[in-house]
């Protein structure tokens, strides 16, 4: 199952990481957290990656492109006829990713639009580049298909940020975007998705968690997969901090591969 991830973002809150190259490229534990994201849906045997690329699109395409180099140990002959030996393999070269440049300013249910055609199958994934936890990808697949919604959306305790969930049963009745106080539970960012959803996605461009999760919500078409266990975004420094010290310590809790 093809897997679509936000990655053209300003991250304006993590200015002092993401002035010179995307958030999704912030790293944790040396590697970038899109790398942390991507081997969560690996683990799960959802290898097929579509990077919706903005803001220093070139450097996610650039890490990509010279995947092979960043991750191996090189021994170089040099001179007039070089040679390059890479002493190891990595566990991601059965991976297929596309880099699709979404647009420097546009929002995400823009860059959702434009991934769409290169999606050939009734369900897709979709997921922010952002955000790790350690729920489980195959169940929330498993709990979309025995539905009849367009969208699942998994929920996680909350963050007084990010938008607030109201459930009726399982059903998503409403959806509300950082609201002032703090919710029961909150959009996780990590997604099941219809290509149906194709219906929902304005001619204007706009967010993807406006507009389009509204009229989900009003129209009974999006139900909740409720995680309790880890989930954390990476907005901040301090949440940046978190996630290197579970990872430094072995603790990671995303870390299921």
């Amino acid at each position: 199952m093809k897997v679509v991830i936000f990655c053209g973002g300003l991250g304006t809150r993590l200015r002092e990481e993401t002035e010179f190259r995307p958030k999704p490229m912030v790293p944790i534990g040396g590697l970038p957290i899109l790398w942390h994201i991507m081997k969560l849906y690996a683990a799960h045997g959802h290898k097929e990656f579509i990077l919706c690329l903005g803001y220093k699109g070139e450097v996610i395409k650039e890490y990509f492109r010279n995947y092979h180099w960043n991750v191996s140990d090189v021994t170089m002959r040099l001179g007039a006829s070089p040679q390059i030996q890479y002493h190891n393999q990595h566990l991601e070269e059965d991976w297929t990713v596309t880099l699709l440049d979404t647009g420097q300013t546009t929002q995400t249910a823009g860059r959702l639009k434009r991934a769409l055609p290169f999606i050939d199958s009734d369900t897709f994934l979709l997921s922010y580049g952002d955000g790790l936890t350690n729920s489980d990808i195959t169940a929330s697949i498993s709990f979309h298909q025995q539905g009849e919604t367009i969208a699942t959306v998994t929920a996680v305790p909350p963050a007084s940020r990010f938008g607030e969930l109201t459930l009726e049963g399982d059903k998503v009745s409403c959806f509300r975007e950082k609201p002032e106080h703090e919710a029961g539970l909150i959009n996780g960012g990590f997604f099941v998705l219809d290509r149906r959803i194709a219906d929902y996605l304005p001619e204007h461009d706009c967010m993807f968690e406006q507009e389009p999760m509204r009229r989900l919500a009003a129209d009974g078409q999006m139900r909740a997969f409720v995680h309790e266990g880890f989930w954390q975004c990476m907005d901040t420094f301090r949440e940046q901090e978190i996630l290197n010290d579970l990872w430094r310590s072995g603790r990671a809790p995303w870390k299921t591969w």
